[in-house]
């Protein structure tokens, strides 16, 4: 096949672009320049989107002697993710960018250009692997699996992709890319958000949300324990950081247990009332099997996943879960999979949209 292969400028898309050589395609590098301000975004070991990284991409498609360019997609990344990632907090939202820029750049605005300019497919270093059978699978590194994060993509989008390290744990590529003469193989992983510089993500909503001053409410009670300078800095789960005026009758810590946007409203209570044991997901794309399934749900980036009974109607998901959960925020993504002998294969997916509380279904 005639295909692209996105270099971030990591170990693993430059293992993957090698790896496609090798299977005998015709292979093309591109790395994606999505930083309007290359400076604002993270560098070093914290980055993805870097001038450095930049530099990297090209350095290891040099040495595997592949054609390389670079894509300006900043327009679109800002619009798609970073807004996106504004406009979510405001609505009292947690949402994963990366699973996002998955969606929206990688596997919409890059591919679609790829299948325009007469490429077959995009070859990503994500750790996930396609069966023959078309179907997401889980990574066999389950501790750097990322099919979580792929699982908003399509079928379509999916007889597109080729994804060469899921059959290979982290320690084998790095091993495999010092092998192969690559100056990354010794590269530190990118994490968190690589668009906040200095990892301060309420600072950074603040700057385009401003400060709205709103009480810190008791759920049960009703009682104002508190007042913050913008619910946009509050998250579900969080317990740190609410400088609450009095203590709870009992003694015990109090946990963000939702916002209200309308009101400008964080409720907080005990940690038990953090218990879910419904999650409801709008925008849910199902890759396979009967609309009713038993199978397993994860419910966070890195969340362990949980039994539970899901229904997909009318572009809503439904699961319904053996055992409660705790502190699943809106605007995360829950995704099913079944278990399979060949890797856990993910059978769809939906932004969680809201949850039913285990004291209120009792």
């Amino acid at each position: 096949m005639k295909v692209l292969a996105a270099m971030s400028g990591g170990v693993d898309s430059a293992v993957a672009a090698a790896r496609a050589v090798d299977a005998g395609h015709d292979v093309t590098g591109v790395h994606l320049a999505l930083a309007r301000n290359p400076q604002t975004y993270r560098s070093g070991a914290r980055g993805c989107c870097t001038l450095e990284d930049s530099r990297d991409a090209r350095r290891a498609a040099d040495v595997i002697g592949i054609p390389f360019y670079v894509w300006d997609l900043a327009d679109e990344f800002h619009e798609d993710v970073v807004d996106d990632f504004v406009a979510e907090y405001a609505a009292g939202r947690t949402p994963n960018p990366c699973l996002r820029c998955n969606e929206k750049i990688k596997f919409a605005a890059v591919l679609d250009k790829a299948l325009a300019l007469g490429f077959d497919a995009v070859v990503t270093g994500h750790h996930a692997r396609l069966g023959a059978d078309g179907l997401l699978r889980r990574s066999v590194d389950l501790a750097k699996d990322q099919s979580y994060v792929l699982a908003v993509l399509t079928p379509a989008q999916l007889a597109h992709a080729v994804f060469p390290l899921g059959d290979t744990t982290k320690a084998g590529v790095r091993a495999e890319a010092a092998e192969r003469g690559l100056t990354v193989a010794d590269k530190p992983d990118s994490h968190d958000i690589c668009f906040i510089a200095d990892g301060d993500t309420r600072r950074f909503l603040g700057e385009r949300l401003g400060t709205a001053p709103g009480p810190i409410v008791d759920a049960a009670s009703g009682d104002v324990l508190g007042e913050h300078g913008g619910a946009h800095g509050y998250t579900v789960g969080q317990r740190r950081g609410l400088h609450l005026n009095r203590p709870a009758p009992d003694g015990r810590p109090r946990y963000v247990l939702s916002i209200t946007p309308v009101t400008n409203t964080v409720n907080v209570g005990p940690v038990e009332a953090l218990d879910v044991v419904e999650v409801r997901g709008e925008r849910a794309i199902w890759l396979t099997g009967p609309p009713e399934v038993s199978c397993q749900v994860q419910l966070r980036a890195h969340g362990t996943p949980t039994d539970a009974s899901v229904t997909v109607a009318g572009g809503t998901l439904t699961a319904r879960l053996r055992e409660p959960a705790r502190g699943i925020a809106p605007g995360q993504a829950v995704v099913a999979y079944r278990p399979d002998p060949a890797g856990d294969i993910v059978l769809g997916s939906a932004t969680i949209a809201s949850t039913v509380g285990a004291n209120v279904a009792a």
